[in-house]
């Protein structure tokens, strides 16, 4: 597995979105997420879902981290880390849905930008951007 981070990045990365995870508002699902998303800058930013009564507004913890980092007027982005699972019990990996992808097309390069799903420290995959969403539509698709 060929990554641009180093294996405390990694951990530190993993150790943070598990934390996020008893912070999810997951009353109606109760499946739990959590987010740690690394800056160019070396800041990381959390995230955890938010469901909503009426399900299209919530909020996964992917974008609640990019948010919260574009909130704060950073835009560069090295990588994210996603963890979840029922009642916060993480058994499988949790991948992006297709809307954070989306939104990390908007904030990252997909070549470089990468995205790791793990179980625990131990046990985590990692892809770039690209492999998750080959053909994104991104900003350069506009010029």
């Amino acid at each position: 597995m060929k990554t641009i981070l180093e294996k405390t990045e990694i951990k530190e990365l993993i150790e943070t979105a598990i934390k996020q995870l008893p912070k999810a508002y997951a009353p109606y699902s109760g499946f739990r997420v959590g987010a740690a998303l690394l800056a160019e800058n070396g800041n990381v930013y959390t995230g955890c879902n938010i469901e909503n009564a009426a399900y299209t507004p919530s909020n996964c913890a992917e974008r609640t981290a990019f948010f919260k980092a574009i909130g704060e007027e950073v835009r560069c982005f090295k990588a994210i880390c996603i963890v979840g699972g029922k009642d916060g019990m993480i058994k499988d990996y949790t991948e992006p849905c297709g809307v954070c992808r989306q939104v990390m097309m908007e904030f990252c390069n997909p070549e470089t930008f990468e995205i790791i799903l793990a179980k625990n420290t131990e046990n985590y995959k990692i892809w770039t951007l690209q492999e998750l969403f080959p053909m994104g539509f991104g900003p350069g698709n506009l010029v």
